[in-house]
């Protein structure tokens, strides 16, 4: 039999350098370094239950919300790899009330920043269900030479020049883009490799699952009541009823309705009216990976979510993702019915 070898994403990226004449070796790097923390967080989920790392860190991040102990070894983690490189002259995390300044001789002269949220979904960590790393990169606006400033880190998502996750589930993968189309690689812990398994992927123009927590319905806005409705009525011509699927992790509902076609809707509620995803390391880089999927992704307002100006570091909007066509049906009930509480 003939052996069949995958293309690693290493060798990936070198073959399509000549996408990014001006990346000079850092993007490599950077990815080099993503790829790293991955394995290392790979490694550490696999084995939380049996080294302690479930439960409770002791304290809580600047959102309020208390950190697992595998938050923090996930947050240093990517942080210490991305430094290590001197392709990364700043970093945000959800983890940290401030973005963090790499001007230590290596990195200063870097023209790179990510945007992260380390490990996404980790209250799942204690029940065995899937979590994720999401990331955002963007080229910094300030001087090379100099400290990064705000500026720098309040881009809108459509300045992204990369961005992805990695799911670690019943395996781990990376997935992301640069603004050519959407690439998965499936993590080989025999090889210590992540292999092109998903080549150019396209989500479906109508999928059949919506994923939402419906038990804050009764705290939604009237137009996100009514589409939920809509899901929930037999359509021969759309397929519907629609399947319910919520897993309440972020990267783990995306992935599922990326490859199968779906819609994700986290709106603005009684509880956060502004929604409770962050929008500049959840919902841009999710939104990049969707768009360029073929899909779409919208605030509350129907806005695009990748033309909101950022106001702050941790600034939070409403967010619905998934297949165009049932984006399309959820903004005739947004506009008639309203998408804000």
């Amino acid at each position: 039999m003939k052996p069949h070898f995958m293309q690693t994403l290493g060798e990936f990226i070198v073959a399509n350098q000549k996408d990014y004449p001006n990346a000079s070796g850092e993007f490599s790097a950077l990815f080099s370094a993503i790829r790293l923390a991955a394995k290392v967080i790979h490694r550490e989920i696999n084995k939380a239950g049996l080294a302690d790392l479930a439960g409770l860190a002791g304290g809580d991040n600047i959102q309020g919300e208390a950190q697992r102990k595998l938050d923090v070894l996930a947050n240093d983690t990517f942080k210490a790899a991305l430094a290590a490189r001197g392709v990364v002259c700043g970093i945000a995390s959800e983890e940290e009330d401030h973005y963090i300044l790499l001007d230590d001789g290596l990195n200063t002269d870097s023209k790179y920043i990510v945007l992260m949220d380390p490990l996404d979904g980790s209250s799942n960590i204690d029940v065995n269900v899937s979590v994720g790393t999401i990331f955002s990169v963007y080229k910094r606006r300030s001087p090379v030479g100099t400290k990064v400033t705000d500026a720098d880190f309040y881009q809108r998502g459509n300045e992204q020049v990369a961005a992805g996750y990695v799911i670690y589930g019943s395996s781990t993968m990376m997935v992301y883009t640069t603004g050519q189309g959407v690439n998965g690689f499936t993590f080989d812990p025999t090889l210590g490799v992540f292999s092109l398994s998903h080549p150019d992927m396209k989500t479906p123009e109508l999928g059949q699952i919506y994923s939402v927590n419906e038990g804050n319905y009764v705290h939604f806005p009237d137009g996100v009541k009514r589409y939920i409705k809509y899901c929930q009525v037999e359509d021969a011509a759309t397929s519907r009823p629609y399947t319910s699927r919520y897993i309440g992790s972020l990267v783990s509902d995306i992935h599922r309705n990326l490859i199968y076609g779906g819609i994700f809707l986290y709106p603005s509620s009684s509880p956060y009216p502004e929604g409770k995803l962050r929008l500049l390391y959840e919902c841009n880089p999710i939104a990049f990976l969707v768009e360029q999927a073929g899909g779409r992704a919208i605030s509350g307002s129907g806005q695009r979510i990748m033309d909101i100006q950022p106001e702050s570091l941790h600034e939070r909007v409403p967010f619905f993702a998934g297949s165009r066509r049932m984006i399309e049906d959820l903004e005739v009930c947004l506009d008639e019915f309203g998408g804000k509480g």
